[in-house]
């Protein structure tokens, strides 16, 4: 089992430097065709690592539904990512984040304005690659695109917003966080020939990952992990209300809640430890964790209507690797 486990790993990474090489060549032949400095810059970004787990999903999800050439849709899967990191480029700005992934953010090395153009630029490139396919497939990624941007202007109007609810929370993370996982499979699924009712089922699949996905960061946030990319609590510090804060105030009463409020509008250093004890005093994280394993159980049923594949082994392998990573 541990051999299948890893070979499948091994498989995940070799489909990983693909789509890094894919990343790379795009952004070399814009320099070599004169794109300058917005293409280094949006590149440094780009091409800083990270998990790439919106391109493996498409490229595993249009194998799941039948796909064979992998570059069919393999524009589609860059496309997802440079939309991503587009995405990443503007939140650093909002959140006036001077890292990520331990190296400075465009508008630290280069001003808000470039930041801000090369974000678009990002997003322009993105809208290339994935306007190739058919009219289906592009409106796909602008409904997409657009649920990012209103679930970012929910995002800012919830900043320190005590009465925040789980609802909002989640209706914020579908558009911004899962949505992208979820749009990304259905649409591979849909250049793959599945019917539209498959295609949903891989639809769900990503939503249900994504949201999870999400929930595991809120977590990791909290805890402080060097996976993270930036420094331990910055979502509190950023003023975010993720789900362990919102549970928390929910079912704090009187001086605790008083105290947890204080803390969240002005958060320090020094609090760690006092906002760990009210969280774990209320079960939030052990909370957010049931619900980590719910939306991954969810999101594993979904592929049960798909005969059993390599493809589908390692999406299921993908779903335990997000469980594994707040354990």
């Amino acid at each position: 089992m541990r051999t299948e486990v890893a070979g499948l790993a091994d498989s995940l990474e070799d489909m990983r430097r693909e789509v890094d090489a894919g990343l790379s060549d795009l952004i070399q032949n814009e320099i070599k065709a004169g794109a300058g400095e917005v293409a280094q810059e949006a590149g440094q970004v780009l091409l800083a690592g990270g998990k790439r787990l919106r391109p493996l999903l498409i490229l595993l999800a249009h194998r799941l539904a039948g796909g064979t050439d992998d570059s069919e849709v393999m524009p589609l899967a860059l496309a997802f990512e440079l939309i991503h990191t587009a995405t990443l480029v503007h939140d650093d700005i909002n959140d006036e984040a001077n890292e990520r992934r331990g190296k400075p953010t465009i508008h630290a090395r280069a001003g808000q304005a470039k930041a801000v153009i090369a974000g678009d630029w990002l997003f322009v490139q993105g809208f290339g690659l994935g306007g190739r396919y058919n009219e289906s497939i592009v409106t796909l990624m602008a409904r997409c695109c657009a649920n990012i941007a209103v679930s970012e202007f929910h995002q800012l109007d919830h900043v320190l917003n005590l009465a925040t609810t789980p609802e909002d929370y989640l209706s914020i993370v579908r558009g911004k966080t899962a949505g992208p996982f979820a749009s990304g499979c259905q649409a591979a699924g849909l250049v793959a020939g599945l019917s539209e009712e498959d295609a949903e089922a891989l639809e769900r699949f990503g939503m249900q990952l994504g949201i999870a996905f999400q929930l595991v960061d809120d977590l990791l946030d909290l805890r402080g992990d060097e996976r993270m990319g930036k420094p331990r609590g910055a979502d509190v510090y950023e003023g975010k209300m993720t789900l362990p804060l919102i549970h928390a105030l929910t079912l704090s009463h009187g001086t605790h809640r008083e105290r947890l409020a204080d803390m969240i509008e002005s958060f320090e250093d020094s609090n760690f430890e006092e906002l760990m004890h009210l969280l774990d005093r209320s079960s939030s994280l052990e909370y957010a964790e049931i619900l980590v394993r719910t939306h991954l159980e969810r999101a594993q049923s979904a592929l049960d209507r798909f005969p059993p594949s390599e493809a589908k082994e390692m999406m299921l392998l993908i779903t335990q690797l997000v469980m594994e990573r707040h354990a």
